[in-house]
């Protein structure tokens, strides 16, 4: 919980985000890249399409689960790809980026544009909000020691010590967004679900029959197991420094939108190869600010927006990669305080 003195707005004209948000236009940091898009968007297709030619060629041969592993990162970057689009960061026109994000999400990784475009919505709005962000949800994971109370069946199981069984759990979330993809469709109110479906189980049709056509049963199952899991650990690993770890909101305990935003976010620090692993998403507080600005401009933002914190005395965290999973990790051990007391009890 946030300590009301944190979260206290300076003083003068105009809100503190308004102010900042003046800065950032004023220094053109909102305007688009289109070639940095066109060269991003030429590269990630070229490693989905080069890993899937890869996996063709090598065959039945158990180097395939090498190219499975490649795959799992050409996965990941379609991802952050679909990420960027869904922020409008990509092409101006609503209508272009909704097709161009279930292209990108549901047919070429199986992964519902419509629901995650929803969900990721939500958590921008009120992120790390227990009640409101739909990221920090009980569901394996409890996030919080009163969610650890409350929790029964598999996470009061797990919440024990879902600390160390976090990243092998990540194993699982590529499955989960298929899984969470398929049955969104069940629900009257997203847009374009025939479109959404037919992309979907488009994907699953020709995934499922180019593994099983090129490599035997057992190999191909095996295939199946180090591809999705490793897509599921990257995926995660991309977004757990974002904000576990960090300050959770609960009930009425909302500070305004610079500090709603800046304070339940976590940057990471790091070069060339970090900002291209995670997608920028490193720059997360300035990405959580301004969410339709594109990616390859968040870096400059970076100076502008730490500068601005540093002035009103508003907490803004940067960390390495490792610092950053050992805080969430920690956090997650706390949670599970409960859980363990009342096993230590029993």
């Amino acid at each position: 919980m946030i300590d009301e003195t944190t979260v206290r707005a300076a003083p003068g004209p105009g809100s503190d985000f308004a102010r900042l948000s003046k800065k950032i236009a004023d220094s053109g940091l909102m305007g688009r890249r289109p070639g940095y898009y066109t060269a991003r968007l030429t590269v990630v297709t070229a490693l989905y399409a080069g890993a899937w030619t890869a996996f063709v060629l090598v065959g039945a041969n158990w180097w395939t689960l090498a190219v499975a592993a490649l795959l799992a990162v050409a996965f990941g970057q379609v991802a952050l790809v679909s990420h960027d689009i869904a922020h409008r960061q990509v092409f101006r026109l609503r209508r272009a980026s909704e097709r161009s994000g279930r292209i990108a999400g549901n047919a070429g990784i199986g992964m519902g544009f419509g629901w995650w475009q929803d969900k990721h919505t939500r958590h921008h709005a009120n992120p790390n909000h227990e009640q409101l962000d739909p990221d920090i949800v009980p569901d394996l994971i409890v996030w919080t020691q009163g969610q650890a109370d409350a929790a029964r069946g598999l996470p009061r199981l797990i919440g024990r010590s879902q600390a160390y069984l976090f990243f092998p759990l990540l194993t699982l979330e590529g499955f989960n967004l298929h899984v969470a993809g398929v049955r969104s469709l069940a629900n009257h109110a997203l847009k374009n679900r025939m479109t959404e479906g037919a992309l979907l189980f488009g994907h699953f049709t020709v995934y499922l029959t180019a593994l099983f056509l090129v490599l035997p049963p057992g190999m191909a199952f095996a295939f199946l197991g180090v591809h999705q899991g490793l897509f599921g650990v990257y995926l995660g690993s991309i977004f757990a420094p974002n904000h576990k770890g960090m300050p959770i909101l609960t009930g009425e305990d909302r500070p305004d939108f610079l500090r709603r935003q800046v304070l339940t976010s976590r940057n990471v620090h790091g070069g060339w190869f970090t900002d291209i692993a995670l997608g920028s998403l490193n720059y997360q507080i300035e990405h959580h600010l301004f969410p339709s600005m594109p990616s390859p401009n968040l870096r400059k933002a970076q100076v502008i927006v730490r500068r601005y914190c540093e002035e009103l005395d508003v907490d803004y965290l940067e960390t390495s990669l490792a610092a950053s999973y050992r805080q969430a990790l920690r956090s997650l051990h706390r949670a599970g305080a409960p859980l363990r007391r009342t096993q230590a009890a029993a």
